[in-house]
């Protein structure tokens, strides 16, 4: 985990996964000042209103922080200027290929690069062109999810890829020993999300912080595509009322397709605005019901609202745990 760590400049290498509306300054700030390493989710954020995050978070912690920006965003390069006015060290680029030149401008303010590569073909292409570190997640995450699960993904990658750069592993992470495992394996560390989500210090609305309280393992499903012309990544939340509305939302902008309303990239745009406002309704206005309670798998494994800095705590102590265990 050491290298991890040299290469984020945190305590531990653990990356707090981007969660919209949820990793804001508060939780980005607790991560880090906890040790690990907080990562502002920027999502479907304006200009102006990552320029202030990233400010207002930089006023509640003197340690090294990333911002995880969304590939799609119309306004990508702007966005990754304002990285570079701030001296922002680590960008993570989510939600597919890097667009052409978007690297080289993030390489170009000095900071280091992390993609996400959901296959080993990915991965290596990704290499090639000059990241810096890769995320490898599985589909038993949070969000957006790829089809396979984290367990295979790391056995497939890590062997292949781990000794050319640091590899986090993400995906169905809550407990300190599945940490040791994914290390002994050649991991340089893990990214987790939603073992933070009930942190002290997230503002997530309280039904939401209830909601992952009351959670098994099973209550956390992906989302299903209704059209095949509509690539619609999976999105795994909580069972409810809102998962229904998307598909209905999926419905309306396939019809618009039919009809030329709209092309296809504004479709998948307006797939991806319909889960920021359904994830802030979840998160922001507590309405659990109808938005959306975007969960991993690991949910049932969260089971109490406690500090930040607790949580890394025992998780770092379980995995040396687990590790002095193995050594006998």
């Amino acid at each position: 985990m050491q290298r991890g760590a040299d290469f984020l400049g945190s305590e531990v290498a653990i990356l707090g996964g981007a969660m919209s509306w949820v990793s804001e300054r508060n939780l980005v700030a607790a991560i880090s000042n906890a040790g690990g390493f907080g990562v502002i989710a920027c999502g479907a954020m304006t200009v102006d209103l990552l320029d202030r995050e990233i400010t207002a978070t930089r006023a509640l912690t003197d340690r090294p922080f990333g911002v995880n920006l969304i590939t799609m965003h119309p306004d990508l390069m702007a966005l990754i200027e304002v990285c570079g006015r701030h001296g922002v060290g680590h960008v993570v680029l989510a939600g597919g290929l890097p667009p052409k030149g978007s690297l080289e401008a993030i390489k170009a303010t000095g900071a280091k690069v992390i993609c996400f590569a959901p296959a080993l073909s990915l991965a290596k292409k990704l290499i090639r062109s000059g990241v810096d570190a890769l995320v490898i997640e599985g589909m038993e995450a949070g969000g957006h999810i790829g089809p396979v699960s984290t367990s295979v993904l790391a056995q497939e990658m890590l062997p292949e890829i781990a000794a050319e750069l640091p590899v986090f592993v993400a995906g169905g992470i809550g407990r300190g020993e599945a940490i040791a495992g994914y290390l002994e394996m050649g991991a340089a560390g893990v990214q987790l999300g939603t073992k933070f989500v009930c942190a002290t210090e997230s503002i997530a609305h309280p039904n939401f912080k209830k909601a992952f309280l009351r959670a098994s393992a099973r209550d956390a499903v992906a989302s299903v595509q209704i059209d095949p012309r509509l690539p619609v990544i999976p999105v795994r939340a909580l069972k409810n009322a809102g998962g229904e509305l998307f598909t209905a939302k999926q419905r309306e902008v396939a019809l618009s397709l039919d009809e030329g309303g709209v092309a296809m990239a504004e479709a998948q745009l307006q797939i991806e605005h319909y889960w920021a406002g359904a994830l802030r309704r979840a998160v922001i206005d507590g309405d659990v019901e109808h938005g959306s309670v975007m969960a991993g798998q690991s949910v049932g494994m969260v089971k109490r609202e406690e500090p930040t800095a607790a949580i890394i705590a025992e998780l770092m102590d379980e995995a040396a745990a687990a590790l002095e265990r193995r050594a006998g």
